[in-house]
């Protein structure tokens, strides 16, 4: 149930961690848009596992293949398939967890909404259930930028204490991004936050951290007045991604602390149309974008499986301590960006293609 995100631009994602396979159904893109396979599998190579000492050590290649959908590089217009195999499951680290609940993870409600889990690492609770997403993300982000010119990139704001100084909004660029191990362009922040990510990894604990999202150039006009909001609709995709506990658009929580007269962006007109001189709306308005940029910040909680012993509680009641085993990444903030991205893609796909249904021209 509610696997599916979306209305026109529609994703199904399907498979478990330590399932055979990983991967989703894409349905609604409009046909001849250029694509293969070499362009999902540069975005889950940003996702993947065991890219540095930053993340998981499971090692899987995340080769995506495209079973339907794509004919001579080019969409036909029916639903897209894509599926990753997993090849490096460890099951028998899981033994455990069959009988004991791991704090802060979702076995306890797994449990009590169905009665049954599949507890091999954590099942469809697990991150690898993004790939999905991504892959389908990737497509979304070229249908936008080929419609719009719109450019999406995320990264890593802070870990933990450490706190990435203010990001150039017209400058930052994809390359800064993947050159920092943790992912911040700043230099000086991402050696900070690396160190506070392996001290974490050294007391078998973990650290969360905040991500930033930027979209250049949406289009204008996306969103739907009252309940589906551009805001609300990437609230619910960004809630919906693992460990994200937190969303913010715009001045965010600032803009309690702030006078109208402070907080309202000035708008002008000059040749090319409508610009307003701050952005503290974050590109949206009323729920609608006016075509600033659309600038959001969310929250990673820390991995909630760690090998520190916990106190917890078993399936039958019985009290006791668990020592999670398992490879697990000790910042999940620092593989989530390409994540981030491709929810943000989906969003505004969908909305895009919603628009065009509802101009009729007249």
């Amino acid at each position: 149930m509610f696997s599916t995100f979306g209305n026109i631009f529609a994703i199904s994602t399907w498979g478990e961690s330590h399932g055979p396979a990983v991967g989703a159904v894409l349905d609604g893109c409009p046909a001849g848009l250029p694509i293969c396979e070499a362009d999902i599998q540069k975005a889950l190579d940003r996702r993947r596992p065991g890219q540095s000492k930053m993340t998981t050590p499971r090692a899987e290649k995340d080769q995506v293949k495209i079973l339907s959908g794509v004919f001579e590089g080019k969409t036909t217009g029916t639903p897209i398939c894509f599926a990753v195999f997993n090849e490096d499951q460890r099951s028998g680290d899981y033994s455990e967890i069959a009988k004991w609940y791991r704090p802060g993870h979702a076995d306890l409600c797994y449990d009590i909404k169905y009665g049954f889990r599949d507890y091999r690492g954590g099942g469809r609770s697990s991150a690898r259930e993004t790939i999905g997403r991504v892959a389908a993300g990737e497509v979304a982000r070229i249908l936008l930028n080929k419609v719009a010119g719109t450019e999406i990139l995320a990264w890593v704001s802070s870990i933990g204490e450490v706190d990435c100084p203010e990001v150039d909004m017209d400058k930052v660029s994809l390359e800064q991004i993947e050159a920092s191990p943790v992912r911040c362009p700043d230099k000086a922040a991402s050696d900070a936050m690396e160190q506070v990510v392996l001290g974490a990894r050294q007391k078998a604990d973990s650290v969360g951290g905040t991500i930033t999202l930027l979209v250049r150039n949406p289009p204008k006009g996306l969103g739907e007045p009252v309940f589906n909001r551009l805001d609300a609709l990437l609230a619910q995709a960004m809630l919906s991604i693992p460990a994200c506990k937190g969303f913010e658009i715009g001045s965010g929580f600032k803009a309690a602390r702030m006078y109208g007269s402070e907080h309202n962006d000035e708008i002008y007109h000059n040749e090319t149309g409508f610009h307003t001189r701050t952005n503290n709306a974050g590109g949206s308005l009323g729920g609608i974008s006016n075509g600033e940029p659309i600038v959001c910040r969310l929250a990673f909680k820390p991995t909630p499986t760690i090998s520190q012993e916990q106190n917890t509680a078993s399936r039958e009641g019985e009290n006791g301590t668990l020592a999670a085993k398992g490879r697990h990444d000790p910042c999940v903030a620092v593989r989530a960006p390409v994540i981030v991205e491709s929810m943000a893609a989906l969003v505004l796909a969908d909305l895009f293609l919603q628009q065009k249904r509802n101009d009729i021209g007249l």
